[in-house]
């Protein structure tokens, strides 16, 4: 029985992987749930690409996607051999312009759940890529603090600002289309609030 166990080959190695990337095992628990979190994100951003009407949002989806995937390899690259990625991190760009903000709010249907897939709309698929876009950067934010790899630690921290542009490129298409309204307090009430800290003058030691 033991000479038999003896000649059965070993797992092949990821060619990616050293024999020592250097990993706490918390933070290899934590390094799967990313991983495993930017996987969900692209596979239900397939899904929802084959119900969304407007060629606008079509095209943030393909962009954020193909982004998403890169981020993925390099991240799993680092991940798997705890040194430099052979892609560093890239810097997400998004199309959307910043300055066209529209405050207040216009009143419209109640909101319900769906009762088929037939009434996805793009106003849900906007929303849902909006919230699978603000937990990566939360879980990214709270996985780099406990990352003991300085490699790893790197790249998951840098991640996080592209996840925080990709929700605010979907914020604001949702925005401009009147999905995702912004109330706003009375001036009084904001002026109040705006005035509620001063500033210390600096010590110099």
């Amino acid at each position: 029985m033991q000479q038999q166990m003896n000649q059965n080959p070993a797992p092949a190695a990821n060619p990616g992987m050293t024999t020592n990337p250097n990993h706490g095992g918390h933070e290899l628990f934590d390094a799967h749930e990313v991983i495993a979190g930017i996987i969900s994100m692209l596979d239900q951003y397939q899904m929802y690409a084959q119900h969304i009407q407007d060629p606008e949002l079509k095209q943030i989806l393909q962009k954020q996607s193909t982004f998403t995937t890169q981020m993925y390899n390099t991240l799993v690259e680092s991940f798997q051999s705890g040194q430099d990625p052979t892609v560093p991190t890239q810097q997400y760009q998004m199309t959307q312009t910043n300055d066209t903000v529209t405050y207040g709010i216009t009143p419209g249907q109640p909101k319900k759940p769906n009762q088929s897939v037939s009434d996805l709309s793009d106003q849900g698929l906007s929303a849902y890529m909006l919230g699978q876009t603000k937990a990566l950067a939360s879980l990214l934010s709270m996985t780099a603090l406990e990352m003991t790899n300085p490699v790893l630690r790197r790249v998951v921290a840098d991640s996080v600002p592209n996840f925080i542009e990709m929700s605010y490129e979907i914020f604001l298409y949702q925005n401009k289309n009147g999905y995702y309204q912004v109330p706003q307090l009375a001036q009084q009430d904001m002026t109040q609030m705006l005035g509620s800290y001063t500033t210390v003058p600096q010590q110099t030691h």
